[in-house]
């Protein structure tokens, strides 16, 4: 007998916001997609305090970050306290401002659960719902296919599997991968959402002495709701108090003179140890890991549920080729290969933060704004070691850089255009830069339909755009007069930097993406952010 086809292509566990915007953008590719969630009401987390700025861009991306921008609020000045009183006002974004290249300079203060809100309205807008009471227990994989059992005894079989299921995934843990590293059980913090009332909601509030801290930051879209965060109690054996509304109010009371009767209603209460741990892996076979469930660290920087946004982009166009059939396996490897080294990358730098944070704190005036540098934005992480970045640069840019925005000109109509509203969307883009391009768009156009948008830039095709301020060629290095191809890739990373009479080049490059098997290129000692 014939065997049955997969009831479905491919199959999520965890529905976190690494789970989430992968299926967003699966959904939106017209992949079959279920996403499953072992708790039987949606979690309420707030530890993730929002998107960076690259995670914005994937946000734009998917069509929801005006409904994120909305719901949220811009980075408010840290205000810093010594033995109860105000020492310094510090606002890291105060000089920081949009650039043609990059439209979002800061990050976004967003409730984690309300992220995770606007996602599944998303989803559901593209059909699909996230199914709660529905947790993994065991994973059989097939030549064709991979079967996941739920505890409930029923099971799902799909042609992927995604485990965006956590630190503790369970998908990880039956695939049989090791997740190396390591606990710091003395850099601990207790974390929550209380109600307070007469705290100035204008600052993100920071009590540090000698002995322990207490941090309180307003949580966006409510009138009394805080982010707690402090150093927790220890018992006088030395173990850790667990957090509680009590404790949180003694904690209050010590660190910031404040009366401890002032915090009330603690929720979603939870023990923070700083954990150093990556997955020597990323995919075995029919089965892949993202985010948590592939790499944790430190929180500083706010680099966790980041990174894991961008895992699921990076992975999302691959594994949609794959799946319907217009790439083989192969490509698959190539998501091992590009995300494995930017989560190693991830660790050692968030670890280098947390020290200089510590080493901050510990002078009067120092805070956690010690933790942001041009890195935690996200924008200058790349792929340049990856086999899908061949030879190829500009002045500014080389393959497998990000994408640079760029303001332009619709050649139609003259309306302003963003060269980000010409990227969004499941397909590639080629952007041809002068009028010598004009024939190798035209020639991609025909060969590749769908699959690849091109867009003229200054390249007197009668579409297009036109680079009327100078903004695009500025952004990817190209100078004036002269004429060149860049293909970008569906997560908005440059895939080809070719010269404009080399058309043939973007069909040798969707045919070796396509059809080749991709090998590894290197290890984990690659440079991230050239």
């Amino acid at each position: 007998m014939p065997a049955t086809a997969p009831t479905t292509q491919v199959l999520i566990v965890g529905s976190g916001p690494t789970g989430l915007t992968l299926a967003c953008d699966l959904a939106r590719r017209s992949v079959d997609v279920r996403i499953i969630e072992k708790s039987s009401a949606f979690p309420r987390s707030s530890r993730a305090k929002g998107p960076n700025p690259r995670s914005l861009e994937v946000l734009e991306d998917l069509g929801v970050v005006d409904r994120v921008l909305a719901a949220g609020s811009a980075p408010i000045p840290m205000r810093k306290y010594r033995n109860g009183l105000p020492v310094t006002d510090t606002d890291p974004f105060e000089t920081s401002r949009p650039t043609p290249d990059a439209p979002y300079d800061r990050p976004h203060l967003i409730a984690q659960w309300r992220l995770e809100e606007i996602l599944r309205d998303r989803l559901a807008e593209l059909g699909v719902r996230v199914e709660l009471d529905s947790e993994a227990d065991t994973l059989t994989m097939g030549p064709d296919s991979v079967t996941v059992g739920l505890t409930d005894g029923r099971s799902i079989e799909a042609q992927y599997v995604a485990g965006c299921d956590g630190a503790h995934s369970r998908v990880r843990k039956l695939l049989g991968i090791p997740f190396e590293g390591k606990t710091d059980e003395e850099q601990s913090m207790v974390c929550g959402d209380v109600e307070m009332e007469g705290l100035d909601r204008g600052y993100w509030h920071q009590w540090f002495d000698e002995d322990g801290a207490v941090m309180l930051c307003p949580i966006p879209g409510t009138r009394s709701g805080w982010w707690f965060q402090a150093a927790p109690e220890r018992d006088p054996a030395g173990a850790l108090v667990p957090p509680s509304l009590e404790s949180f109010q003694r904690l209050l009371a010590r660190h910031t003179g404040l009366p401890g009767t002032r915090l009330s209603q603690a929720t979603l209460l939870s023990t923070y140890r700083v954990n150093e741990r990556l997955a020597d892996r990323c995919r075995v076979d029919r089965a892949l890991l993202a985010g948590d469930a592939a790499h944790v660290h430190s929180v500083a920087g706010g680099l966790g549920m980041n990174t894991g946004i961008q895992d699921a982009f990076n992975l999302g166009w691959k594994l949609a080729r794959v799946v319907t059939g217009q790439a083989g396996p192969g490509l698959l490897d190539t998501y091992e290969e590009e995300r494995l080294p930017v989560a190693a990358w991830t660790l050692d730098f968030t670890s280098e933060r947390l020290r200089a944070t510590l080493d901050a704190i510990a002078q009067p005036g120092g805070g956690l704004d010690a933790a942001v540098s041009e890195e935690t934005m996200g924008l200058g992480l790349g792929y340049r070691w990856s086999s899908l970045s061949p030879a190829g640069s500009t002045t500014r840019l080389r393959a497998g850089d990000r994408a640079p925005d760029a303001p332009c000109r619709d050649a139609a109509t003259g309306l302003v255009i963003r060269l980000f509203e010409t990227f969004a969307g499941p397909h590639f883009t080629l952007l041809g830069f002068g009028p010598g391009t004009a024939d190798a768009l035209r020639a991609t156009e025909a060969a590749h339909g769908d699959t690849v948008r091109v867009c003229g830039v200054d390249a007197g095709t009668g579409h297009g755009v036109t680079d009327d301020g100078g903004h695009a060629r500025s952004a990817y290095g190209i100078e004036p007069g002269t004429n060149v191809l860049v293909l970008v890739r569906p997560d908005h990373h440059v895939g080809l930097i070719a010269p404009a009479d080399d058309g043939r080049a973007v069909t040798e490059y969707l045919h070796r993406l396509d059809r080749r098997t991709v090998r590894h290129s290197g290890g984990l000692d690659q440079s991230i952010g050239e």
